[in-house]
């Protein structure tokens, strides 16, 4: 072997290494977690006695997490509803249409995803208690309408900037065949339009309910009077850090994933032509 290939073969072998200390960095404290969800002991030290599902039992009679758990449910399909209400027609908008400022309202529209969460959850807050918004009107398990609008202003740009970078893939003389053949603007854009952006909107639906459900910076300004699982959790870990805690943790773990995964071979689709 030549002293190239010898240098070339370990600079592989290091660069898998740093990528394997990476990976151990981000997910060894997640492994940890479900591991601990699994522990027999209440007392969360070594050894690990392994094979119990009476946490995960104990987390299905909770009634204090079932509640946030379903406010959280309803709070992300309402914040979901709202963004993709907004954020679809707004992704239009900036594919189509033409306007002074067009460049700079494109980054301002990422500005609520790059904004610390407290820095948004305060100026929501201000804004609500200005209009005299109350925190806790809502329908009953949900935590209030500005806890709502607070997550669906938060993450609309999600939508818009999904479902524009599909649009921005999408062959516009699909459009103009349809309309030569005598369809209308709403025949163009359910047969032709939305069939090739389909997966983008769903797709944007899922991060984004994937997002709510995980969101506590701007839940803990807007809250009404039920808390968000997050916040459950948050005040169950003030006693310390239970195997019941664990579980739930790796419940909301495998549902993140398994959204995700559905959102990443959902983006991976390429549009209709």
């Amino acid at each position: 072997m030549t002293q190239a290939a010898r240098r070339g073969d370990g600079l592989t072998a290091s660069l898998w290494a740093m990528g394997g200390a990476v990976f151990a960095f981000i997910y060894l404290p997640l492994v940890v977690v479900i591991v601990y969800a699994f522990h027999d002991s209440p007392i969360i030290a070594w050894p690990l006695r392994l094979g119990t599902l009476k946490w995960f039992t104990a987390l299905a009679h909770d009634r204090g997490i079932l509640d946030a758990a379903l406010a959280s449910v309803k709070l992300a399909l309402l914040a979901v509803a709202i963004a993709l209400v907004v954020g679809v027609p707004g992704a239009f908008v900036l594919d189509r249409s033409e306007f002074p400022g067009k460049t700079a309202f494109r980054r301002l529209v990422l500005l609520p995803l790059i904004l610390p969460g407290i820095i948004t959850g305060v100026a929501l807050l201000t804004f609500f208690s200005f209009v005299g918004l109350r925190l806790s009107s809502g329908f009953p398990l949900v935590p209030g309408w500005p806890v709502v609008l607070g997550h669906s202003a938060a993450l609309t740009s999600v939508v818009i900037t999904q479902v524009f970078a599909r649009l921005q893939r999408f062959d516009r003389a699909q459009e103009e065949a349809s309309q030569d053949l005598y369809a209308n603007e709403w025949q163009t854009f359910r047969y032709v339009t939305f069939p090739n952006i389909r997966t983008a909107v769903l797709g944007a639906g899922l991060l984004v309910f994937t997002l709510s459900l995980d969101e506590i910076a701007v839940t803990f300004f807007l809250i009404g009077r039920q808390n968000t699982l997050p916040l459950q959790i948050w005040g169950l870990l003030r006693r310390g850090i239970t195997p019941e805690v664990n579980a739930a943790s790796a419940v909301i773990f495998l549902v993140s994933v398994v959204v995700i995964v559905i959102w990443a071979r959902l983006m991976r689709e390429e549009p209709q032509t």
